[in-house]
């Protein structure tokens, strides 16, 4: 969430630019509204298994990317999102945290990024596109497993 500016610095008599990375303050606030945004600008995109990009997108591929355009690295795999983030209480999770399933085998297996205390948008599966899904369904709320945040409260 920087870039650089050109600063002159003289050294021995020579004068050199340097660039000196200037960083950006976000709000939290102003990171889960970009984030979100980012994201719906994605409903309809194709699913896509292994996809990463806007061609078609996988639960945590879709994640990852969406965080990557909003500066922040995710680990691929809904797993490793899962184990690497800081765990929350879904009653403490905020626009932009992750909320993750068990659907396959009884393991952590799908990623969707929290909206509301009821909606998550999310890459379902084969034949399907990115949307917003409702956390009342049976189907969901069975399967939930936890939320984790990777933005600071």
């Amino acid at each position: 969430m920087g870039m650089f500016k050109p600063i002159p610095i003289r050294a021995a008599g020579l004068i050199i630019t340097a660039l000196i990375p200037v960083f950006t303050v976000v709000c939290a606030g102003d990171l889960r509204s970009a984030i979100l945004d980012t994201a719906k600008k994605y409903i309809g995109a194709r699913y896509n298994y292994g996809g990463m990009t806007t061609e078609g997108f996988d639960c945590s591929g879709f994640v990852q990317y969406v965080y990557r355009e909003n500066g922040i690295a995710l680990p691929r795999s809904t797993v490793d999102q899962f184990e690497k983030g800081k765990k929350i209480e879904f009653s403490d999770a905020k626009p932009g945290d992750l909320v993750f399933f068990k659907i396959y085998r009884n393991r952590i297996s799908h990623v969707g990024i929290f909206i509301t205390k009821d909606r998550f948008i999310h890459a379902p599966s084969w034949g399907k596109r990115v949307g917003i899904a409702d956390m009342n369904l049976h189907y969901w709320r069975k399967s939930f497993v936890g939320a984790v945040t990777y933005i600071d409260r």
